[in-house]
């Protein structure tokens, strides 16, 4: 174990201390290890040149071309008014595109040596825009001296390796690092079993090291990838095989419902029959809650699928076992829904100790940050003595305050709004670990849930219950096509006019003061679609109300009113009083109105394509179809509306969340995301990798079931405590 400290020396010992801090603040590498992890995101052949047609712009950009020609200006300006300022002008070539570079000042006289026509070089830099053509100004560059000696050294092998880089640090000086370590590689300590490596033919962690770093073909390239997946799509499902080893081994009172209690007398007064799928997961739900360990369950379900209901039938059943649930929403808006909801669906069996309540009747109460003193007063009091079965609330319930007489459920709806120390500290007010529930209404892929809750069960709901309409989508695109934008306001009419009513959803509120710095830049017109502020609800309200829906009724929606306008705002849209509400996201999840069909959202293309679903499924509701309309200004060769025509083409939100996910990558999947760091998944990607990461999983578990603490596995040991720091350690405990 004494060669473990190679891997762990702090860079500026290796590297001097200017270097090391560049590392450590933009790129987050600390120690020797970090950086033999910092893999190559790409690879330039020396006889085939990057495609300078291809480049994006505002990204810093490592190129590999060949100067075309270089010439010297003059002119005069503030700083030299007698015409003795001077600008150098390089044109860089591919092959494929041209590319020109600036140099100004003081700063052309080395170029103006070095860059001679014929020269070939590395340049990275920013790439901007200046009189509609791409460039890069002042890059840093390294001449590639094709025979010299010093060339040969620097970059072994024929594949140059471009690295992820910053405009702090280019690619070859970051390489040039990579060279100094590299050696320390052989220290490495392999996180695979023997059996497992070499039952898969993969390459030892050293030798794939250097290979990632330094390889000499196409195919070293290949072998090192498929190890570096190996490793991290393993270790990372050994810790998820851990907690939920961990899991089983904690206690959970196990509840049964009572035979003819609470939860029968509510089927018995349900207006509709539950779908095959309802009823398949609710009994996967009532397995886990009869057991003697703590149910983690993820339910996961398309946009009205009915994930309420199921989950309302979970917190009954616990009920009627004599234990209290609690359902945790993200905004009050939502909790306030979610209570009205209930407690509508239960009738009488929500007025528990009231005249009128039924015989099995338990009391439902919301509670809410900004609840007056008495009522609150009042919730707390009845969460303490256990006459409240159900109480459904935002993060309010998880203070201090709040006590729970007997608590047996936690039911989180929309996961992904909740920090995991939230969700942590409510169950933590159970007399012993409550069984947990976790709702989604964005689709994860099969992969994505394997990889992020790979702790949890998965139940999914991909039936729609009956009566539900389609929704069908279309994208107006306003630039190209002004009278689509038009006869869009008119549908809205139209609906209107039927008796419906429609949502405006804008990506902006549009009280905020705009930023004084951004004001005064003048913006070519290319860049004014791309950098226009986004539309906002207040503005668009004025111009609806003013001009293609006036004579209607519109309100405005969104989060930062106050929590009782917000719900006196709803109630009203609700009732069938306003007819058009333009609102923000807050609409996002859990808003139900059925009586709404038609949906309109501006600069669309500002919204992700997950987002986007989540939206739609606010119409359709009822029995009358749903229309939504995409709006964008964006040109129709875009990627944005790539996305777009793609929201467009499906309502399966399984397969919009795979799209989305190849497009952003996936973030941190272990939840780092939610501190803002770099993604921990380097060369996995967990959508493309899916075989990898079920093998992976099946591995892990069997390693786990047979040696849960790692004792004769001191690397998976090593590369667990590496992966799970402690902020991502308790990120994994609290789940």
């Amino acid at each position: 174990m004494d060669l473990v400290p190679a891997l762990q020396e702090p860079l500026k010992k290796v590297l001097g201390p200017a270097t090391a801090k560049v590392m450590a603040e933009h790129l987050g590498l600390h120690t020797v290890g970090d950086l033999l992890h910092h893999y190559p995101r790409r690879y330039e052949e020396r006889g085939q040149l990057t495609h300078l047609a291809d480049l994006p712009m505002d990204e810093h950009v490592t190129v590999v071309a060949q100067v075309a020609d270089a010439r010297l200006h003059t002119f005069a300006s503030a700083k030299a008014p007698r015409g003795k300022g001077q600008r150098l002008e390089v044109t860089i070539t591919d092959g494929s595109g041209r590319l020109q570079l600036v140099f100004f000042g003081n700063g052309v006289h080395k170029p103006h040596k070095e860059l001679l026509p014929g020269t070939r070089a590395m340049f990275a830099g920013k790439v901007s825009v200046f009189n509609r053509r791409l460039q890069l100004a002042h890059p840093a560059y390294e001449l590639l001296r094709g025979d010299g000696e010093e060339a040969i050294e620097t970059w072994a092998g024929a594949l140059i390796p471009i690295y992820p880089a910053t405009a702090k640090l280019e690619s070859w000086k970051i390489g040039k690092a990579v060279q100094t370590v590299l050696p320390s590689a052989q220290e490495a300590l392999d996180p695979l079993p023997d059996s497992l490596r070499a039952g898969r033919g993969l390459l030892p962690l050293p030798e794939a090291l250097l290979k990632i770093h330094r390889p000499h073909t196409k195919a070293d390239i290949a072998d090192a990838h498929a190890r570096l997946k190996w490793d991290e799509a393993f270790v990372l499902q050994v810790a998820l095989a851990r907690r939920r080893h961990a899991d089983t081994l904690l206690p959970a009172v196990p509840r049964v419902p009572a035979a003819d209690g609470l939860l029968t007398a509510f089927d018995d007064r349900l207006p509709f029959t539950l779908t095959e799928g309802q009823r398949k997961v609710s009994e996967e739900i009532f397995a886990d809650l009869a057991a003697t360990h703590p149910m983690h369950r993820l339910l996961q379900g398309e946009v009205g699928s009915g994930k309420t209901m199921v989950a309302l039938r979970a917190m009954l059943a616990v009920v009627d076992a004599g234990g209290q649930a609690a359902m945790l929403a993200p905004t009050e808006v939502l909790a306030q829904q979610h209570h009205r909801s209930i407690t509508e669906m239960m009738g009488e069996l929500a007025q528990g100790g009231m005249l009128g309540g039924a015989e099995h009747a338990t009391k439902v109460v919301l509670l809410t940050g900004s609840m007056g003193t008495a009522a609150r007063r009042q919730a707390l009091l009845d969460l303490a003595t256990g006459e409240a079965g159900i109480v459904i609330g935002t993060h309010a319930l998880i203070e201090d305050k709040v006590q729970f007489h007997d608590l047996g459920l936690v039911v989180v709806d929309e996961q992904h709004r909740f920090g995991v120390e939230q969700r942590d500290a409510l169950r933590g007010k159970g007399r012993q670990p409550p069984h947990l529930l976790v709702m989604t209404a964005t689709p994860i892929p099969r992969t994505v849930a394997m990889t992020v809750f790979g702790d949890l069960e998965t139940s999914v709901l991909d039936q729609l219950p009956a009566g539900r309409s389609p929704i069908a989508t279309h994208v107006v695109p306003a630039a190209d096509k002004p009278h689509f934008l038009a006869r869009a306001w008119e549908r809205v009419r139209e609906e209107v006019g039927s008796g419906h009513q429609a949502y405006v959803v804008c990506p902006r509120i549009g009280d905020e003061d705009d930023d004084p710095k951004k004001a005064g830049k003048k913006k070519s017109p290319e860049d004014e679609a791309e950098k226009r502020p986004p539309l906002a609800v207040l503005d668009v309200a004025a111009q609806l109300g003013r001009g293609p829906l006036k004579g209607l009724k519109v309100e405005v929606l969104h989060g930062r009113m106050h929590p009782d306008d917000k719900d006196a705002v709803m109630r009203r849209f609700a009732g069938g009083e306003t007819d058009v509400l333009v609102a923000t996201t807050v609409i996002e999840v859990g808003v139900n109105v059925p009586n709404a069909t038609a949906m309109v959202i501006m600069d669309a293309d500002r919204f992700g394509v997950s987002q986007l679903h989540q939206l739609r499924g606010r119409v359709g509701r009822g029995s009358a179809p749903g229309l939504c309309l995409l709006v964008t200004e964006m040109p129709e060769a875009s990627a944005a509306r790539q996305r777009l025509a793609a929201v467009a083409s499906t309502l399966d939100g399984f397969e919009l969340s795979r799209i989305d996910l190849e497009q952003r990558r996936e973030g941190d999947v272990l939840g780092q995301a939610q501190s803002g760091a770099r993604s921990s998944l380097r060369v996995l990607a967990v959508i493309e990798d899916e075989e990898v990461i079920a093998e992976a999983r099946e591995e892990a578990a069997a390693v786990v079931a047979a040696d849960p603490e790692l004792q004769h596995l001191p690397g998976l040991r090593t590369a667990l405590d590496a992966l799970l720091d402690e902020e991502r350690e308790q990120y994994l405990e609290k789940g």
